[in-house]
């Protein structure tokens, strides 16, 4: 087995820091859910908003943290924003939390 350096080393704790600093980015239930609903197709600000149950300029800084870790990107037609999933392993982790947490929803 070869050895690791240092700089191995390294490069893995700074991408499981990248890692962590993202996980925490999702964890949050408006957030989960925005996830689960762009999961399904593309949604407004206004949209997850009515959905979460929050106000608009909450779910539009919750979109905009988790565009910042690359989760989401999203499209302007005219006047409204369509935000959508950019990062496909999301599918993954959302089955994950559903199975562990939403046992019903998944059966």
């Amino acid at each position: 087995m070869p050895n690791r350096t240092e700089s191995d080393a390294d490069q893995t704790m700074d991408a499981l820091s990248e890692a962590a600093e993202c996980l925490r980015t999702l964890a949050h239930p408006c957030r989960l859910r925005i996830v689960q609903l762009l999961l399904s197709g593309e949604h407004t600000v206004g949209e997850l908003a009515a959905e979460c149950g929050a106000a608009s300029n909450v779910t539009s800084e919750h979109l905009r943290l988790m565009q910042r870790c690359g989760f989401l990107t999203s499209r302007r037609d005219g006047r409204n924003v369509y935000y959508h999933i950019a990062e496909p392993h999301l599918k993954d982790i959302m089955k994950c939390v559903e199975r562990r947490f939403l046992p019903r929803a998944t059966s």
